[in-house]
């Protein structure tokens, strides 16, 4: 074998080349200069082909050599831009300055404090106080306050107008980015419906953010949001937005509406139309329907702050009223009903509209009063 291999092969072990590589990728010492006059070989024949082939992309340079080969053929084909290697630290400044300048943008959606930087004949201009020129924003001359001067302090709503361009007003608009409220339904149009929410330019609920297809008056559960195009809209989907805040305590009475039903959870309430609750599944004894009114006692305060609901009475109370409807039904049914403490859990909600529980503490109320009996075959109205 030739000097320029060498061999650890004592003993039986395995055949190492001195030119292999080693400890991660790097080179051993002891080879250093011969591969190195490969890599010159190699570096000398792209020198003369003006770039370099995916074979010598792969380990024929170390790190260094890549990087200054990347940036010659970057230069060569024209794409000494913001993506090539020289200019990293260009494009890391441009795009910091890009967010910056974003973060300075006045957002839509909110009503905030602008200040007057420019009068005109047909209104005045806004801006933030580090905003920059392109920044600004018109207040029509007829939403602009009599005696306002320039660098005067105005506090209000930045919406866009017909035209897509940001815009203020003076207005109060019934709903703003985040918050929850219900709006009217003007007008269904082929892209969704338009809701009156206060100002000139109506507010569109596209069809695919409707819990169910509206329809003209209709008043509508809604929160304010900024689409992909940055253009304000409403949607139904707001269990994102109600508050966890409520004064509620347990055993309060509330009043609010269905905006979402789901068949593993129960019916989801907003109460007084901004306040989170759930009426649970095993509470849900009739079939609801979104946006209907729900007249409820908080049954408990969850952690969070969401709240439980229930549309039974505390248990006396609701024992009372359970047994006088099941009373009224034997009278109905000429004394008699199919059902007893055995029954189906789910025949008694079908029937009854109440809990298993709550069936049997009724039926156990009326047999105390002997009022009934409780047979195999059902309960038996007593003479």
């Amino acid at each position: 074998m030739k000097n320029s291999e060498s061999t650890s092969q004592q003993n039986g072990g395995p055949l190492i080349l001195k030119n292999e590589r080693t400890y991660g990728g790097r080179n051993d010492d002891r080879t250093y200069s011969h591969n190195s006059h490969r890599k010159n070989d190699r570096y000398e024949k792209n020198n003369r082909r003006g770039g370099f082939d995916k074979k010598d992309r792969r380990d024929s340079f170390d790190r260094h050599d890549k990087k200054d080969v990347r940036n010659r053929f970057n230069r060569q084909n024209g794409n000494d831009n913001r993506h090539s290697f020289s200019d990293k630290n260009h494009y890391s400044d441009k795009h910091r300055d890009e967010e910056q300048k974003k973060k300075s943008a006045i957002p839509i959606g909110k009503t905030q404090e602008l200040i007057v930087v420019k009068t005109t004949d047909f209104g005045v201009f806004l801006n933030t106080p580090t905003g920059e020129d392109s920044d600004k924003i018109l207040l029509p001359k007829s939403q602009v306050p009599k005696g306002t001067q320039l660098n005067d302090v105005l506090n209000v709503f930045v919406y866009k107008d017909s035209e897509d361009r940001p815009i203020a007003t003076m207005e109060e608009p019934s709903i703003e980015l985040g918050q929850v409220a219900r709006l009217y339904v003007k007008e269904v149009t082929k892209i969704g419906a338009f809701l009156d929410w206060g100002l000139s330019k109506d507010l569109l609920l596209p069809f695919k953010e409707q819990a169910y297809e509206v329809k003209e008056d209709d008043a509508v559960l809604v929160t304010l949001y900024v689409d992909k195009s940055d253009r304000l809209c409403a949607s139904m989907k707001v269990y994102n937005h109600l508050s966890n805040e409520s004064p509620y305590k347990k055993d309060d009475e509330v009043f609010g509406r269905v905006y979402e039903i789901s068949d593993n959870f129960g019916v989801f309430i907003a109460v007084d139309d901004k306040y989170s609750a759930l009426l649970p599944k095993k509470e849900v004894f009739e079939k609801y329907r979104i946006n209907q009114p729900v007249y409820a006692r908080v049954a408990q305060v969850m952690d969070d702050g969401r709240l439980t609901l229930s549309v039974k009475k505390k248990i006396p109370e609701q024992m009372n009223d359970d047994a006088s409807f099941i009373y009224e039904t034997l009278q109905r049914e000429n004394g008699f009903l199919p059902f007893n403490d055995k029954s189906d859990s789910e025949a008694v909600k079908n029937r009854f509209h109440m809990s298993k529980n709550a069936f049997k503490r009724a039926i156990g109320h009326l047999y105390k009063e002997r009022l009934i009996t409780i047979e195999k075959d059902g309960i038996h109205l007593n003479d």
